[in-house]
This record gives C-alpha cells, sequence and structure tokens, in this order.
C-alpha cells in the first residue's frame, strides 16, 4: 500500500512511499506553465502553476503518483479499495476524472483554502484514462506549509478532514485511523514510569520501552500509527540536508521489504520508490528499492514558462562509494 507524510522545520517538506509490486514507468516529471493541459470535461489550460513530482507519461499526459507546485501546494494520491466512490459524468465544468485531480488542484490552488474550496465544486469521474488504464481507486492528502486535509469521495459523498496528524496510509476511512490512533496516546519516547504499584520495584531493561505497543506491522492501519509516532516525535537541524535526511527516517519505519506482503502469483510489495520534497525551493528528493542513494531535481533548474514536459528517468542501481 503507501503512506505519505509532511514535515517541517526552517523548511516544510512532503513526500510519500509508493508501495505496491508493479511499477508503472514512473520518473520525475515537471510540468512547466505553459504545457498545455487538456481536461475530459473540455477545458484547456495553457496557463497554470507549474508542478514536480512522480509520475507516469503516458500518451503525453503526466499521471501524477505524488506532486507540488511552485507555490508548495502539495498532493498525492494513496491506494483506497472498497472506499473510493468516483461519480458519473455530469456533463459540465465540475467534471474532474480522477487520473487529472493532481494537476487539477495543483495547477489552479497555492495553499490548502483554495484547494478545499475548489474540492467541493467537483464531480471526480469514474472515466478510464484508457480502456487498458481503468480508475485506480484513491484517497488524497492535500497539504501546504501550515495545513493538511484529507480527500475521500465516497459512496454517501465527498469527505474533506483536517488533518493534523499530517500522515495519510490507506483503508480505512481517515476518521478510523484517528480514532485508532487514540489507542497508542499512552506511547512516548521517554522512559516509561511505574505506575503499577508504588510498593512493587520494576526495572527498566531496556531503552525505548516508553514506544512499546506502537504496531510494526506492515498493515495500513499499524502503518498509520508508527507513522506519525515517528513523524510526530522527530527531531532535526534546520538545514535542508539536515531536515530532508530525518524525512527520509521518518519514511524508512513504514518501508515494506520484498517477501514481507506476499500479494500472490510470486508477488510482492514492496516500497517502490520514496520522495521528499522541499516545498520551499521546489527541490523532489527521492530513493528508489534498488537504490539507496538520495536523487534529486530542482524544479527552478527547469524553464518554468516553458511548453513541454521535462522528465527526469529514475536512477536504478545501487551506488556505493568503497573507501579503500
Amino acid at each position: 500500500m503507501c503512506m505519505a507524510a509532511t514535515y517541517k522545520r526552517k523548511y516544510h517538506y512532503f513526500g510519500r512511499n509508493l508501495d505496491y509490486e508493479i511499477s508503472y514507468g514512473e520518473c520525475v516529471v515537471v510540468t512547466p506553465r505553459n504545457f498545455v493541459l487538456e481536461y475530459r470535461n473540455g477545458i484547456v489550460d495553457r496557463t497554470h502553476l507549474a508542478i514536480i513530482g512522480m509520475a507516469s507519461v503516458i500518451d503525453g499526459h503526466p499521471l501524477y503518483f505524488d506532486g507540488t507546485n511552485e507555490n508548495g501546494l502539495s498532493m498525492a494520491g494513496l491506494n483506497f479499495p472498497g472506499n473510493a466512490y468516483y461519480s458519473p459524468r455530469r456533463g459540465d465544468a465540475s467534471d474532474i476524472a480522477s487520473f487529472e485531480f493532481i494537476p487539477w488542484i495543483l495547477g489552479r490552488c497555492s495553499n490548502v483554502t483554495e484547494a478545499r474550496k475548489e474540492i467541493e465544486s467537483i464531480n471526480l469521474t469514474d472515466e478510464c484514462f484508457r480502456e487498458d488504464l481503468p480508475p485506480t481507486p484513491l484517497h488524497w492528502i492535500v497539504s501546504d506549509r501550515d495545513s493538511s486535509i484529507t480527500v475521500e469521495f465516497m459512496k454517501d459523498g465527498l469527505h474533506i478532514y483536517d488533518n493534523e496528524v499530517g500522515i495519510l496510509t490507506n483503508n480505512p476511512p481517515f476518521p478510523y485511523h484517528m480514532f485508532n490512533l487514540a489507542n497508542h496516546m499512552g506511547a512516548s519516547p521517554k522512559d516509561p514510569e511505574n505506575r503499577i504499584s508504588d510498593t512493587v520495584m520494576m526495572d527498566r531493561y531496556s531503552r525505548g520501552m516508553g514506544s512499546m505497543g506502537i504496531p510494526g506491522d506492515l498493515s495500513s492501519a499499524s502503518r498509520f500509527v508508527k507513522a506519525a509516532f515517528t513523524k510526530l516525535n522527530s527531531v532535526s537541524d534546520d538545514t535542508d540536508e539536515g531536515c530532508m535526511t530525518q524525512f527520509f527516517h521518518i519514511m524508512d519505519s513504514v518501508q515494506q521489504q520484498r517477501g514481507c506482503c506476499d500479494v500472490g502469483d510470486g508477488k510482492y510489495e514492496i516500497t517502490l520508490y520514496t520522495s521528499c520534497c522541499n516545498t520551499d525551493t521546489g527541490v523532489y528528493y527521492y530513493r528508489t528499492y534498488g537504490n539507496s542513494q538520495i536523487c534529486g531535481v530542482d524544479m527552478h533548474h527547469t524553464d518554468l514558462d516553458g511548453g513541454e514536459l521535462y522528465k527526469f528517468p529514475i536512477v536504478e542501481g545501487q551506488h556505493v562509494m568503497m573507501q579503500n
């Protein structure tokens, strides 16, 4: 499945783990302001905010898994099977296909307040991008440096939740994750106190006992708790290197390793890539399952007034620095 997170110190960071058993040929893609975005509702957008993120480019269209625009608004879609519901077309400008949702919001909105207002007017449709590419059931996290929301289109309608934790995983719907998080409110990075008895002495036989009870399995509910605990207690300096490094460590806390999540037919869900975008500088960092080196793409080192997509292939293969 997946996890997305925010992290704020001097700079603000947004990123995600994409957990799946197959790759879709994703690459880092910069959509400049003047790249023509043609939507299924007939709207042709010739000027919009520039976007950087991870996407598959198919038939010339950037299908974003996650992205950040030039003003720092970020968005990621995470698997939400059995709960996501997309509607039939209404035949007007409110129709937005699910695969268009990220560029539609990031191309038009500069912050969460603007995004929330725009989302409330959308009819997210069940159209296929292509006959062989049906819509993927998703829910989304939308973030700026000050706030985050979770967006879920379900059969009973649109739900937009304030996301004070700045974390999103997969099923169940978001209110469950916040309810379940309360089951672990006693967890702490500090040593635990003996609250059982004033007369029975007990030894703290290990460091880290304050976090006992935090789950470590790969289910989406457990990953939400583990990621929230890690993120909310994380400490780093204010440098970009320090914050970015800490962000990757937060994401590492819920990574999936090949062999631990068997999806059948000899396939295993793994963390295909981890992303970390400094939303203040527009630098998009990433690592892949097969390459532990952090790579980066700076959107401002491209022509943001251009009319063509910039595609940066994923750097694969381990890069080992031998010291002797």
